[in-house]
């Protein structure tokens, strides 16, 4: 009977983990070396999809997985005796794509017959052609320069892979790649198994999907919590106040592992990073404005932990993981909701903790409103002697009920209540109170007038008498 228990327990734990999957031994040592224990719930879903023939959508946010929900069942099926591209993903920005690509990299080391290439904008055209006389297995690539390599150059064979993962499909649509990814796909096999990933589907994006896919099998996580359970959100009213001197007062506050400052906009990105250099602080910047060089430099800096201080447009909430991420500061709050959960989501990622400060004022309420319908909890505080002060509840002067003036309740007592009620006499009875005190008001307002009249007229007289006596 022990025996049997044991059994049965060694083996509920082995469904619980990646070798209910039964991959080839590469990929194992791959899991054991990212230090897997066992699948993210994305990865629960699509790991045994990819190996069927179903059409995938996976709606979930940043940092849950689904990287490589798609990469084990892909490398897992590549077969390393055909020389020709099996499986195509693209990414929207370079960054992101360069992230797909080590960590494929990483499946290489454990098993060197796999080709995986890179192929992204801000490289070399022609050297990108000659590497490619040798076709891979695995192509990963901004939409872009898979199709001038592919359609343009005719230097890269798509027409062979049965496999498209589209990663990060809103941002794709929402930076104008979706006809690059139309063309792309227009060329590779009918019966194509593709994979779409994305934080949400936009409607727009439908009519492609709707083009390509065949009943395909829709996985939606609720990431909200996912990504916000182990952070802390805090509001600081900026009120009067400059918003980078109040930034300051935030770095003076805290002391980060890692800390992202998010602005809305390039420039802004830019003028703040120029400003805390100025101030001496070492900061890095991601934003679209850097030539390619610079930012695969500045992205090799951030992950050698150069920087303490990292200041960042949205591209850098959409999937670029940067390890030790503590804090998040937004500068302002981002237009789009689901924005404020991927950048509060680059803190407290695992079992760590995060914390994200946002600056707001007024014009912000309608914005936090619905942050707060979604299940965040906001942290009224301000900043005194370098400490954190909770203010308590935002809303409260709004909140409170509104108190009478002793005119309102001397004219409440004049207006008497009939015995009888009549049908709006509620309304009726506040209009006439209303009246009464709109009255007394002007008349305060007049005998203020007449005072202030009286008060400047006895002041010339005063002035013309001292004139004389002098």
């Amino acid at each position: 009977m022990i025996k049997l228990i044991e059994f049965l327990k060694e083996k509920e734990e082995k469904m619980s983990t990646f070798e209910k999957y039964k991959l080839q031994e590469f990929c194992y040592q791959t899991i054991n070396e990212l230090g897997f224990i066992k699948p993210t719930p994305i990865q629960e879903q699509v790991i045994p999809l990819g190996y069927k023939n179903n059409d995938i959508i996976g709606i979930s946010q940043t940092g849950t997985g689904k990287t490589h929900a798609f990469l084990l069942p892909i490398m897992d099926q590549i077969d390393t005796s055909k020389d020709h591209v099996q499986a195509v993903i693209t990414a929207p920005t370079r960054e992101l794509a360069t992230q797909i690509y080590n960590n494929a990299r990483l499946f290489v080391k454990y098993n060197q017959d796999i080709r995986v290439s890179l192929i992204i904008g801000g490289s070399d055209r022609q050297k990108a052609v000659n590497k490619l006389l040798v076709q891979p297995h695995i192509v990963i690539g901004t939409p872009g320069r898979i199709k001038d390599l592919s359609l343009d150059e005719q230097a890269l064979k798509i027409t062979t892979a049965s496999i498209l993962v589209i990663d990060e499909a809103d941002m794709t649509l929402e930076f104008g790649y979706l006809e690059d990814i139309d063309a792309v796909a227009g060329k590779m096999k009918d019966d194509l198994k593709m994979m779409v990933f994305s934080a949400t589907i936009p409607q727009m994006l439908r009519p492609f999907l709707k083009k390509y896919m065949k009943t395909p099998v829709t996985i939606e996580i609720d990431d909200d919590k996912v990504t916000t359970d182990n952070v802390e959100h805090i509001l600081i009213a900026t009120k009067h106040q400059d918003r980078y001197d109040v930034l300051k007062k935030i770095m003076k506050a805290i002391d980060p592992y890692i800390c992202i400052i998010f602005a809305n906009k390039r420039d802004e990105v830019a003028m703040i990073t120029k400003k805390l250099r100025e101030d001496g602080f070492k900061v890095g910047e991601i934003h679209g404005d850097l030539e390619p060089r610079e930012r695969k430099q500045m992205m090799r800096r951030i992950r050698n932990n150069d920087y303490q201080y990292i200041v960042a447009t949205d591209i850098a909430a959409r999937g670029i993981d940067i390890d030790g991420v503590s804090h998040v500061i937004n500068m302002e709050l981002p237009k789009e909701a689901d924005f404020y959960i991927h950048r509060s989501g680059r803190s407290g990622r695992g079992k760590y903790t995060g914390i994200c400060y946002s600056m707001y004022d007024t014009s912000d309420e309608e914005n936090l409103r619905i942050l707060e319908r979604k299940g965040i909890v906001f942290k009224n505080m301000t900043i005194k002697n370098g400490q954190f002060v909770d203010l308590g509840e935002r809303l409260k002067r709004t909140k409170r009920p509104k108190q009478q003036t002793e005119l309102e309740k001397k004219v409440q007592s004049i207006i008497r209540k009939p015995r009888k009620v009549k049908p709006g006499y509620k309304k009726k009875r506040k209009r006439e109170i209303e009246k009464v005190v709109r009255k007394q008001k002007r008349q305060m307002i007049q005998n203020d007038i007449k005072r202030q009249k009286k008060e400047r007229a006895k002041a010339v007289q005063i002035a013309k008498r001292n004139g004389e006596e002098y």
